[in-house]
């Protein structure tokens, strides 16, 4: 017989607490094996493709595309038995247990998504003739017998409650999620997905007619409200006449909700400082030219940044103190012998932050290569949540917009955070006479609870001196 297994979202990374369902590769009735991708989602982190845990067939999506879903709720339901050949009768003649039912509760996970709890559930196939008018309460799988007394509980294990008993599963019905009546006791009709998506755009479904069968209010609905369509209820006042379908409301969610709070977490909790440092980078603009032409070079993209991720990780051994990290629950400064370097990376889904593992053991070189490597992966959406955790110090280049200086925010936990500016042709004094040259804006923000004025000052000039002349770099 059919045998349902429910997939619950699992945490991918370290503090997940939510997903959105990005892109469903699968759908109802469509075979899968283990490891095959069912799913994309976007935790707060990055996009994720989840792989399957089972061999089976799809029979039900239970989370639509667009929706947001806390970790262990069930996403997708899968028929792990499609030819019933677990299923057998008992020798006795009475039904067979259900697989598994010695283990009742538990299911099969991949590795590190933990183990299901409370009982496994069954769901009608989707491929199922449709049952008839479902009573309020579950009907058996056998064809009507008279009633008899049901025996006890330790006699025989009981059988699966039927398909039609799951009002839930049916494709039509609505079930909508629990919702605080109107006064007049009227509860609009919509499904759950409708409701988060009314919730969050701050579209009152008492005031829409649905369009769906049966006056059910569907997402069309909810983002015609949203687009300036007249409400049956409600006259239009000025502030909508002005912005009405000039003003656009986006969820707060995904990487853009993370990054928010990061933020707000990091501008209120540390001490911010930050001091400014204009670099002539001539000689280092010249090294790069040579660089290129050099074999070793020839294939690799060697970016001004790859020079002032090497400057930082060199000026990060002579004043550790930008390296530390402040741990308030301990009541300790936590200084650390490595470098995970991050980069600040604009993407369309939001600022990421990705490292670059051990950074401090990395040659110009393999800086640059791992440097380019990143900034592809983080473009695509595609950076492992695991790449953007324990980073020790960031950098952020807003010189690819052009833009000469920032006062950047430090990422939580860490202690400071550089931005490298726009490299330009200036007027510059050299040996008494005015000369164009190629100059360049740095700035740094530290945590000033870690890192002492006269720390954060030595290592902005370190960096600006192994930038203005690299060859400094041999005295390190």
């Amino acid at each position: 017989m059919p045998q349902f297994k429910q997939f619950p979202l699992p945490d991918t990374a370290e503090g997940l607490t939510e997903a959105e369902i990005l892109t469903w590769h699968v759908g109802p009735g469509d075979a899968v094996k283990v490891n095959d991708i069912i799913v994309e989602i976007e935790t707060a982190k990055a996009a994720v493709e989840l792989p399957c845990p089972w061999d089976g067939v799809v029979t039900e999506l239970l989370v639509e595309v667009g929706q947001t879903v806390e970790v262990g709720a069930p996403i997708i339901t899968i028929d792990v038995d499609p030819t019933g050949a677990a299923g057998a009768p008992a020798t006795n003649g009475a039904p067979a247990p259900a697989k598994g039912a010695e283990d009742e509760g538990r299911v099969a996970n991949l590795v590190g998504y933990g183990p299901k709890t409370g009982p496994a559930k069954r769901r009608a196939r989707k491929d199922a003739p449709a049952p008839a008018p479902v009573a309020a309460t579950p009907a058996p799988v056998a064809p009507p017998a008279p009633a008899v007394a049901p025996a006890p509980a330790a006699a025989v294990a009981p059988p699966r409650p039927a398909p039609v008993a799951r009002q839930a599963t049916a494709p039509d019905p609505v079930t909508p999620a629990p919702v605080t009546p109107a006064p007049g006791g009227y509860v609009p009709l919509a499904k759950p997905p409708v409701r988060k998506l009314a919730k969050d755009l701050g579209v009152d479904l008492h005031g829409l007619t649905g369009s769906g069968p049966g006056g059910v209010i569907t997402r069309e609905d909810v983002e015609a409200a949203l687009a300036g369509a007249p409400e049956p209820s409600t006259a239009p006042t000025a502030s909508t006449v002005d912005g009405g379908a000039r003003e656009r409301r986006v969820p707060i969610k995904g990487v853009r909700k993370a990054t928010a709070q990061a933020m707000v977490d990091s501008a209120f909790t540390a001490p911010h400082v930050t001091e400014f440092l204009t670099v002539d980078v001539t000689p280092m603009m010249e090294l790069r030219a040579r660089l290129k032409n050099a074999p070793e070079f020839r294939d690799v993209k060697l970016t001004p940044l790859a020079f002032a991720a090497k400057a930082v990780v060199l000026a990060a051994r002579r004043t550790p103190d930008v390296n530390a990290t402040w741990d308030a629950a301990a009541g300790e400064i936590v200084y650390k012998d490595y470098v995970h370097l991050g980069i600040a990376a604009a993407t369309p889904r939001g600022l990421v932050v990705p490292k670059v593992r051990d950074a401090d053991r990395m040659s110009l070189r393999e800086l640059a290569i791992a440097l380019d490597e990143l900034a592809t992966v983080a473009r695509e959406g595609r950076t492992p949540p695991a790449d953007m955790l324990n980073g020790t110090i960031t950098i952020t280049n807003v010189g690819v917009f052009g833009v000469d200086t920032g006062t950047p925010i430090i990422n939580p936990g860490e202690s400071a955070i550089l931005a490298l500016g726009a490299i330009r042709d200036m007027p510059w004094v050299v040996d008494g006479q005015v000369v164009p040259r190629k100059v360049c804006q740095l700035a740094l923000s530290f945590d000033h609870r870690v890192v002492d004025g006269q720390q954060g000052s030595r290592f902005l000039a370190d960096v600006g001196a192994l930038l203005a002349d690299p060859g400094v770099a041999m005295t390190y």
